[in-house]
């Protein structure tokens, strides 16, 4: 869509991770127009990480003129207006933070912000560019160093009664299963949250001294990666491909309960864990099928989300458009 004066309506969006933060400056027909990465450096607590944060929103503001806004997509409990995060996994320091309210002390023109959480704007990315654009709602489960869920429902964020719906990665497949992080036992993050699988992975293949794992992992198969599961699998590895094929499983499972409840039948997996392919998704699917009621086995589907990283940026900008949409 044109504004008024007929140029490409621009949004910066930025992807908030432990490790780095990603920035593009994002139009709304295009997607993508650029893309900064920075090191987040999260050790050195919110004010480094925020200094980081509008030092990327300048470097686009300056090169594009006129933005609409600043959509971020971070971990944590966001609230309801959309300013806060509380108390973010994996960055240090942080409690309660107005995002909106620090990154206009730090730009010479405040600029309309807004964050959402993480797995939520990869969700909207997805809907609006990336896999989801062939389904008006969709469940997004991202499957990386934990796992996040998005619902996406008529191609807008369905974010429950206080902003925390989704959270699929504590959802709960076994009540005497293994404990995840956040506490629940069962929970689908305790069997596919990245250090959970790599050590079901290691239970798995320690005495399959045929496997390919054994060349590339360390001594007594600690350090073991999703990516190793994936390549070994290629290789013809028949452990790990056992292995993506239980983690699947149990994938499949969670989202059977998923539709259940919600009668939402389409899913899109991104994330590092998502890079299995069929690997991963082939066992979800047919698990899913064994886990709806059959009036409910009609249209399922789960496909890959081949956005990567892109789809959390380009969400997090369409927060903005979306929000200028409202409110014209």
């Amino acid at each position: 869509m044109m504004d008024r004066m007929g140029t490409t309506e621009l949004a910066v969006g930025i992807d908030l991770g432990g490790t780095s933060i990603k920035a593009a400056l994002v139009s709304r027909q295009d997607g993508l127009v650029k893309q900064k990465t920075a090191h987040t450096e999260a050790d050195k607590g919110p004010v480094h990480v925020l200094d980081t944060i509008s030092h990327l929103v300048r470097s686009f503001t300056g090169e594009a003129g006129d933005v609409l806004g600043v959509g971020i997509g971070s971990p944590g409990a966001i609230n309801w207006e959309r300013t806060t995060v509380s108390r973010p996994p994996n960055l240090p320091g942080w409690e309660v933070v107005n995002v909106g309210d620090e990154l206009a002390k730090r730009l010479d023109t405040p600029l309309f912000t807004l964050v959402e959480n993480d797995a939520n704007a990869a969700g909207l990315g997805s809907a609006h560019y990336g896999a989801g654009r062939d389904f008006s709602s969709f469940i997004m489960v991202t499957l990386g160093t934990g796992v996040g869920g998005a619902i996406i429902y008529e191609n807008r964020i369905f974010r429950g009664s206080t902003g925390a719906a989704g959270e699929i990665g504590h959802m709960s497949i076994d009540y005497e299963g293994p404990i995840a992080r956040s506490g629940v036992s069962g929970a689908i993050e305790a069997y596919l949250g990245q250090r959970f699988l790599s050590r079901q992975a290691r239970y798995m293949l320690l005495n399959r001294r045929d496997s390919l794992i054994h060349q590339v992992a360390q001594p007594d198969l600690k350090g073991i990666t999703p990516r190793m599961l994936y390549d070994a699998a290629v290789s013809g590895d028949r452990g790990a491909r056992e292995v993506l094929e239980w983690a699947g499983h149990k994938l499949g499972r969670v989202l059977g309960s998923i539709v259940n409840l919600l009668d939402i039948r389409k899913f899109v997996v991104g994330g590092g864990l998502s890079g299995a392919g069929d690997y991963i998704l082939e066992p979800a699917r047919r698990s899913l099928e064994r886990s709806v009621l059959p009036a409910l086995s009609e249209g399922l589907e789960i496909v890959q989300e081949t956005g990567g990283n892109d789809v959390g940026m380009l969400g997090a900008a369409h927060m903005v458009f979306q929000h200028v949409d409202e409110h014209r």
